[in-house]
């Protein structure tokens, strides 16, 4: 074990953040902490860090062992060139090559006993230096580099005028060339390309030591990761496996907590029932079999009600009319910035109902080419053709549409004038914007807020074809699942630009990979574009195109109808059954009614005077009180055995 949380527990004022969080991690452990937004996640990275100090309980980390932490926000300032930042952190190495080639220089002088001294701190020297795979450091610095996305012409840039972005990428190869122990990263594919995330990803899960992840990127955690940590409503629980595998866990005992509840709650209500009519009977016999049911009942270990997923954003995506078959054509689209081609005659071709995934490296245009379709800015030639009844909802990675002077209420009501305030303040709800929220001015709003905004008023537009830019930004992952479900059941078009992988799984159907060389189609998923990338062959009509893989050409087999039969007549059989036993429980019902009344007669005619002195009367009423008694106590028995 390198790292243990014991008991951590954290809050912010009155604010409950981490309640009793325990886990450990082994040597080489690659891990992730997961949950929504504002659960934790980050705070108890800090934690661990020494950042932040816990409330309560303790953070163990193995003797001798480091850690490296890699924050969401940078803004190093450093004048150096991006190169020599990274390669600061090899100082050490670089400090030994100095003083080997300070050792040769003087061993061009010496003899005798100061040569083999020099001999000695040069063999010395060199061991170490080889140790830290000294021959290869430059080349390692450059593989980084490269490996984070900055290409040769950018290693000169000084990183103070780098952006944010940059500037975290910086700061990521500068943790991964120092090799701590273990790696904390919190949201490190924030501001990666899918190659460069790619990259990181083969980095971690052959790196030397261990890592704990802070990420939304699910394909991203089901390939490094094998444990997840979750943290929900302040309280922790690990789970083995990949991202995928925790998923399916967590459904799976969540439904069997639920099971378990529903099933205690109907074993009370049923006990309950039982009890209300053994007492209805009125009998002391009934009465104490009642009162030793109520202690049975009070004696059970109740089963708390399972915690609720935490309300997410409810989108239902409606287009307000159907478009025509051809829903986007475009052909010769240019663009070029400063005399510099982006891209050159495109042609692009969207069909009613297809959900396309426009993917490429960063800077390769992606973003550019939704905004010359929303006629934000200029191409250089372009032929474009909207088809009938086409309208267009554009979604802004950058969040322009909004306005930063208005409240979130305004935004929504200024865009649909008609909507009265109930509707909106339902409308933003939906979107987790309560009370006085709505009165929050767009400015002060985090990137994740001003996300669902934007989101709010796609879902208003009711349009039939959806641009969206990076929708995923800024949303944990329960908000991406339920985006994801939102576009799956969505019957217009759309066309999106995402660096998220799972995403692109769950919601292409098509994507457009953009290069240097043009639009590359390929039909499918993110995974199917691997595999046809992979093994291409081209067809007729010139596009990327795979040979059915077994998955896809394996007839799916028909419904077996043999145990039709079988099953219909168990059901039957079990029908009949539950009639005859209803039937039953009305006779015994009855009957016993019957007897209570007897029995009630009966009492009456003992406190007549003339029966009172009629002993022959007397014996014949205690006899069948007697009778009547036992019959009804054996009923009862029978009636509960019935019931249960």
């Amino acid at each position: 074990m390198i790292l243990a949380c014991h008991h951590i527990s954290k809050s912010f004022g009155t604010d409950v953040i981490l309640d009793d969080i325990s886990f450990h991690i082994e040597e080489y452990e690659k891990a992730a902490i997961v949950g929504i937004n504002g659960a934790g996640k980050s705070t108890l990275l800090k934690i661990i860090t020494s950042e932040l100090s816990a409330d309560s309980g303790e953070v163990i980390l193995a003797k001798g062992k480091t850690i490296g932490y890699l924050s969401q926000h940078h803004s190093r300032d450093s004048h150096r060139t991006i190169y020599d930042e990274l390669l600061d952190v090899k100082k050490d190495v670089i400090l030994l090559e100095e003083r080997m080639a300070e050792t040769e220089l003087a061993m061009k002088d010496a003899d005798g006993t100061e040569l083999e001294e020099l001999l000695k701190t040069y063999a010395r020297l060199r061991q170490s230096f080889e140790d830290q795979n000294g021959y290869a450091y430059r080349s390692e610095v450059i593989g980084v580099l490269k490996g984070l996305g900055f290409t040769e012409d950018e290693f000169s840039k000084e990183v103070h005028l780098l952006s944010g972005g940059q500037k975290t990428r910086v700061a990521l190869g500068r943790l991964l060339l120092a090799k701590p122990d273990i790696l904390l990263l919190d949201e490190p594919t924030n501001h990666l390309d899918m190659n460069s995330t790619a990259w990181l990803e083969t980095f971690l899960m052959n790196y030397k030591g261990a890592v704990i992840i802070v990420a939304h990127d699910r394909y991203f955690l089901d390939k490094v990761v094998t444990k997840i940590i979750e943290i929900d409503h302040h309280k922790g629980q690990v789970f083995k496996g990949n991202y995928t595998d925790y998923a399916a866990k967590k459904a799976q005992l969540r439904d069997i907590q639920r099971k378990a509840w529903l099933n205690q709650q109907q074993e009370i209500a049923h006990q309950e029932a039982v009890i209300q009519k053994l007492r209805s009977f009125n009998r002391e016999k009934s009465i104490k079999r009642a009162e030793s049911r109520e202690k049975m009942l009070d004696k059970m270990e109740v089963i708390d009600k399972p915690l609720e997923e935490s309300s997410g954003m409810r989108i239902l995506l409606e287009p307000d009319t159907i478009s025509g078959n051809d829903v986007l054509f475009i052909e010769n689209l240019t663009k070029s910035f400063d005399g510099e081609y982006l891209f050159q005659n495109l042609v692009i071709d969207i069909k009613r109902g297809e959900r396309v995934a426009l993917i490429g490296d960063n800077g390769a245009g992606k973003t550019t080419i939704l905004k010359i379709i929303n006629r934000l800015i200029p191409a250089d030639s372009c032929d474009m053709r909207l088809g009938a009844k086409v309208h267009i909802g554009y979604y802004d990675q950058e969040h322009q549409v909004l306005h930063e002077e208005k409240t979130i209420f305004d935004e929504i009501s200024d865009e649909y004038p008609t909507l009265d305030n109930t509707r909106i303040r339902k409308v933003l709800a939906a979107f987790l914007f309560t009370d006085d929220d709505v009165f929050k001015q767009i400015r002060e709003l985090s990137g994740g807020e001003r996300g669902r905004v934007s989101l709010a008023k796609l879902m208003l537009s009711h349009a039939n074809f959806l641009i969206l830019d990076e929708p995923t930004n800024h949303l944990d992952i329960q908000s991406r699942e339920i985006l994801e479900e939102a576009l799956r059941n969505y019957t217009g078009t759309v066309l999106y630009v995402s660096h998220d992988r799972y995403f692109i799984n769950q919601t292409a159907t098509r994507i457009l990979d953009l290069t240097s060389g043009g639009l590359n189609n390929y039909t499918g998923n993110y995974d199917d574009y691997l595999e046809k990338k992979e093994h291409p062959s081209v067809d007729s009509s010139g596009g990327f195109q795979t040979a059915p893989s077994d998955k896809a050409s394996t007839a799916i087999p028909p419904v077996q109808k043999t145990a039709g039969k079988e099953d219909y007549l168990r059901q039957k059989e079990e029908q009949a059954k539950e009639r005859k036993r209803q039937n039953q429980i009305k006779k015994i019902e009855s009957r016993i009614s019957e007897i209570e009344s007897r029995i009630d007669e009966l009492d009456e005619l003992l406190g007549h005077e003339d029966i009172a002195t009629d002993m022959k009367r007397l014996m014949e009423i205690n006899t069948e009180h007697e009778a009547l008694d036992e019959e009804l106590l054996e009923l009862m028995e029978t009636w509960e055995e019935l019931y249960n």
